[in-house]
């Protein structure tokens, strides 16, 4: 078996059992199978995986954790804006590239494939410094590991709805990568050709620092990465509702665990 088929079959299966909620619903079971046997452990454990499960829960958790494990930039300021627009204007070889965060394979209302809510989010906010900076825009995304030969790239997608719904055409749609890595190695090849020197990135604050490090080494110094995330937050949770459990709390807490994973494992 390929490197690549191995990949496809395990990675997948590898983030279901390493992401919360998976790995304290283990300990639990863990636990309770203890409790005839070794009492006190059991209930040590089941305290532990109880108290674990519901800060996993939690965007104050997932904050805290995202800030120690992964130190995520600000977002870009106003006046970081203006001064990105005037440069543009008097250098022009400045763009805006957008990474792509996953589609979905079908969607009934639009009768196909389709971004799915992170890559909108970019996407729409890629559209928006792209007008703010004067610069081109570029979509990197290809299918991902775990997607089937026939699936569409999301570059396609992303190209059609910049175009279709924002009106502002692509000028890059790299649609080859399959994860951060090949976005990084694929899209500086391409900006480079056209001699881009600075480069604004956008992706999510949490995927921003793992994104970074990969687009640097690609560009090896030619290019000027600037990180422009999304979804920034408070550097610290002060209000009570944060950390109570909660739908945002549940998908921050999942994403800032996997960019952690991919951040030691080089992905």
């Amino acid at each position: 078996m390929s490197s690549i088929d191995f990949a496809q079959l395990f990675k997948p299966l590898l983030l279901v059992l390493l992401l919360p909620p998976v790995p304290w619903l283990l300990l639990v079971m863990i636990g309770a199978g203890l409790l005839r046997r070794h009492r006190k452990a059991g209930r040590a454990l089941l305290t532990l995986a109880l108290v674990g499960l519901w800060l996993s829960c939690t965007e104050g958790a997932a904050q805290w954790l995202a800030q120690r494990l992964l130190k995520p930039p600000p977002a870009l300021s106003a006046q970081a804006i203006a001064a990105l627009r005037s440069e543009s204007q008097s250098r022009g070889d400045v763009a805006v590239l957008v990474l792509g965060g996953g589609a979905r394979s079908f969607v009934p209302e639009y009768s196909g494939p389709e971004l799915n809510r992170l890559s909108q989010e970019r996407l729409r906010f890629g559209i928006w410094l792209a007008r703010q900076v004067k610069a081109p825009l570029g979509y990197s995304g290809g299918i991902g590991w775990g997607a089937g030969p026939a699936a569409q790239s999301e570059a396609s997608s992303a190209e059609r709805t910049a175009e279709q719904e924002f009106g502002l055409p692509l000028k890059w749609a790299e649609g080859r990568s399959r994860d951060t890595r090949e976005n990084a190695s694929y899209s500086v090849a391409l900006l480079k050709a056209d001699g881009i020197k600075k480069l604004l990135l956008v992706t999510n604050d949490l995927h921003m620092p793992r994104s970074l490090r990969a687009f640097n080494q690609a560009a090896m110094g030619q290019i000027e990465i600037i990180p422009a995330p999304i979804g920034a937050q408070r550097a610290v949770p002060t209000d009570l509702q944060d950390w109570c459990p909660s739908n945002e709390g549940i998908l921050r807490m999942r994403y800032a665990v996997y960019e952690w994973l991919g951040s030691i494992t080089g992905h």
